[in-house]
C-alpha cells in the first residue's frame, strides 16, 4: 500500500485542503442528509454557504471513493455513509486530533 497524496485509501479523505470532504462525511455521520441540507449545515460550521459548484463535485468524488451512497426520492437525492465513510471518518478523526491538538493553548 502506498501512502501519500493522491494514494493509500485515506489519501482522497485526509488532505486537509478545506477540510469539505471531512466536514461532509462528518455531516452524514450524524444522519443522512440531500445536498441543500449539507450547505446549511456547512454554513453554520463555516461562517459562508458553499455553492452548488463546490458541494456537489465533492459529493461525487466521495461517492466514487465509496465513502457515501446515494439515494433518490422524485427529484431529492439523499446521501449517507457507507460503512467504509464510517471507517474513513473514523481514521480521519485521529488524523485531524493528532494534527491539530496542539494548536489550540490550554485553557488553566
Amino acid at each position: 500500500m502506498m501512502h501519500g497524496k493522491g494514494h493509500g485509501p485515506h489519501a482522497h479523505c485526509c488532505d486537509m485542503r478545506g477540510m469539505l470532504s471531512f466536514l461532509i462525511l462528518f455531516l452524514l455521520s450524524k444522519k443522512p442528509m440531500h445536498g441543500q441540507e449539507l450547505a446549511k449545515e456547512l454554513e453554520k460550521r463555516k461562517g459562508d454557504k458553499p455553492s452548488p459548484g463546490t458541494i456537489y463535485p465533492a459529493l461525487k468524488a466521495l461517492k466514487e471513493a465509496g465513502l457515501i451512497r446515494e439515494k433518490k426520492s422524485g427529484k431529492t437525492i439523499t446521501y449517507s455513509l457507507t460503512e467504509e465513510g464510517e471507517r474513513v471518518l473514523r481514521f480521519s478523526k485521529r488524523q485531524f486530533c493528532r494534527i491539530f491538538m496542539g494548536v489550540f493553548p490550554n485553557r488553566e
